[in-house]
């Protein structure tokens, strides 16, 4: 079945076909605890743009795989930790190598310290990145540093709070209250990792170009996850641990999942069969990270909680000004979403709007000329209070070669050229706001230049807050990291707005 014999279905028909039992969220929630409670395990998730975090609260991430903050990581205290590796605005080339260098540290680091880990390779909910490329660079890695041999690789890309389900081996995004296949949406139009499969076998078979077949790859159903009639939690995970414990040849296995609680109950499950010897590597969306690592919910963060540092700082290191200086939005995405959400944003009568030609990239007089006009007009504009939005020009530009990899170093020199006026502005912003993966990763890496950031929480649900490291340009400063993919309409203006 191709995906063009996929049909968008109401999200209330699926639901209502797959009921989750009574009491089913407190069993899963039992199930999962007592196995984390047993693991010795780090959790480390390599993270290919900063969105990964869309769904903790509590943790650290590192935006370099240096020994000393592998090792850093392994001796925290909590279950896991975040290392950055924006490998999706990397060619292939360059995320091989980043992935190579990252499982060498890993390894490293987990034989002087004497410890196992279960490492996650966390990309988009919407099926892109450089697949399977990543994963099986850091399974050969992996096995060719120690006696460790990988089994398998899971494969969730679930994550509720972007609308992206999984059921009938189809994975969809919510668009209003329907699902639409994954491969019928833009995301699949990727210029760089686009694909042609809703159906993840099929996706499976494509992306590995037949290296591994459909028929081969495994599924957990959400029958499976959820029990037969007459059975509850505890054999469904039995059934499914003893599933796993059958896979090998690094064999794919597939999870279905409509709720938390179906990611809760394949983690219990997973956590088993690991305990059982089997060693999976895992290919996921900001979902199964929290859930493995056992985060808890957090209210959605306030006003106060995110201007208490900055203004703090900005009122100890900005005497003498005329006026405190205004909050930045950065847009760099292109897809749909992002556009309707500018949009709104543009309506607001007291922000400063100023679009950045990137059209002229081809031509370096040009193009230097434009980013000097956007830098002053930013720079006056923040220095004098104003809130201040720079965006891309929304007709997107493609050399149209052919070359996916010609695509994507145009897209990193606008990129650049973004960062850049970040890296260039004469003071603290009052809020930092990147809007897409690439985007918010440059800015907070190169920019910022942070090393190590705490994890806030959530503004909004799936977009994520880190609080820059005191080694930062802009010390203690919430840093918003808004994916291109994800929001309501008028969740930017709603930010903006709430920081105004």
């Amino acid at each position: 079945m191709t995906q063009e014999q996929i049909d968008k279905v109401p999200f209330a028909e699926v639901l209502s076909k797959y009921p989750q039992r009574d009491g089913a969220a407190a069993k899963a929630d039992a199930l999962l605890a007592g196995q984390i409670s047993k693991s010795k395990r780090k959790i480390i998730v390599l993270d290919d743009d900063p969105t990964g975090v869309q769904t903790v609260h509590g943790i650290s991430v590192y935006t370099d795989w240096t020994a000393q903050s592998v090792e850093a990581g392994f001796d925290e205290a909590g279950p896991l930790f975040f290392i950055l590796t924006n490998s999706r605005g990397m060619t292939a080339q360059e995320s091989e190598k980043t992935h190579r260098d990252i499982a060498r540290e890993v390894a490293a680091a987990a034989r002087k310290k004497n410890a196992s880990f279960i490492l996650i390779s966390r990309s988009d909910s919407t099926l892109r990145g450089h697949y399977p490329l990543e994963t099986l660079t850091l399974k050969n890695t992996l096995e060719e540093e120690g006696p460790i041999r990988y089994d398998g690789e899971i494969i969730c890309p679930f994550f509720m709070e972007g609308g992206r389900y999984t059921v009938g081996n189809v994975h969809y995004v919510k668009t209003g209250d329907v699902l639409v296949p994954a491969a019928q949406t833009e995301f699949a139009a990727d210029k760089t990792f686009g694909y042609a499969h809703s159906d993840l076998r099929e996706w499976v078979e494509e992306k590995t170009a037949g290296a591994y077949k459909k028929e081969s790859v495994r599924a957990v159903s959400i029958e499976d996850l959820r029990g037969a009639a007459g059975e509850g939690l505890d054999e469904a995970v039995e059934k499914i641990t003893a599933a796993l414990m059958e896979v090998s040849g690094f064999n794919k296995v597939i999870v279905n999942a409509l709720s938390y609680t179906d990611v809760k109950v394949f983690a219990a499950a997973l956590y088993r069969a690991q305990e059982a010897g089997k060693n999976f590597i895992l290919r996921s969306a900001a979902a199964l990270p929290k859930v493995l690592g056992g985060i808890k919910d957090k209210p959605l963060l306030t006003r106060e909680e995110l201007l208490v540092s900055t203004l703090a700082g900005t009122l100890a290191g900005g005497a003498g000004e005329a006026a405190p200086p205004g909050g930045l939005v950065v847009i760099g995405s292109h897809v749909q979403k992002t556009s309707r959400q500018l949009e709104i944003l543009l309506e607001k009568k007291n922000i400063v709007q100023i679009e950045f030609d990137t059209h002229l990239v081809t031509d370096d007089s040009k193009f230097a000329q434009e980013k000097s006009r956007v830098q002053k007009l930013a720079d006056d504009s923040i220095k004098a209070g104003k809130d201040t939005v720079i965006y891309t020009r929304r007709e997107r530009f493609d050399l149209n070669t052919g070359n996916k990899e010609d695509e994507l170093r145009v897209s990193m020199k606008i990129a650049a050229a973004v960062t850049g006026f970040v890296s260039a502005l004469p003071c603290r912003p009052k809020f930092i706001i990147a809007k897409g993966g690439i985007t918010s990763s440059e800015i907070g890496t190169v920019a910022l230049k942070v090393k190590k950031a705490l994890v806030l929480g959530q503004i909004l649900p799936g977009i994520p807050v880190w609080l820059t490291g005191s080694e930062s340009r802009f010390p203690n400063t919430p840093y918003i990291i808004f994916p291109g993919n994800v929001g309501d309409e008028g969740d930017l203006r709603k930010i903006a707005d709430m920081l105004e």
